[in-house]
C-alpha cells in the first residue's frame, strides 16, 4: 500500500473538481467508482485502485493493488503525472508515504 496527501491551495476545491473530471470523461484514463470514493486506470496495465477522502484542504489517498503486490507505484505513477500535467496550479504539495 501506499500512501498519499495532497495539500490544495487555499479555495481551488479540487477533490471536487477531480470527481467532476473523471466522471465527465476530462480525464479519459482514471475514472471514480462507489460514489467517487475509490479511484481507477481504465488501462489494466495499472493495477489496483485508490481510496480516497477530502477534508479541509486535504485530498487522503491510499493505493492498493492486492491482486498484484507491489505494482501499486505504476497507479501512482500515473496519477502524479496527470496531476502534474493539469493542475500543478491547484496544489501546495503532496507528500507519499511508502508501508514497511
Amino acid at each position: 500500500m501506499i500512501r498519499l496527501q495532497i495539500v490544495e491551495k487555499r479555495g481551488a476545491n479540487l477533490h471536487k473538481k477531480l470527481k467532476v473530471a473523471m466522471n465527465t470523461g476530462e480525464l479519459k484514463t482514471l475514472t471514480t467508482q462507489k460514489r467517487g470514493k475509490k479511484v481507477t486506470h481504465t488501462n489494466k496495465n495499472y493495477p489496483g485502485w485508490m481510496n480516497w477522502t477530502s477534508s479541509q484542504g486535504v485530498i487522503c489517498c491510499e493505493i492498493l493493488s492486492p491482486n498484484k503486490p507491489g505494482e501499486e507505484w505504476k497507479l501512482l505513477d500515473a496519477f502524479i503525472g496527470r496531476m502534474a500535467d493539469k493542475y500543478s496550479n491547484e496544489i501546495h504539495n503532496i507528500n507519499i508515504q511508502f508501508e514497511d
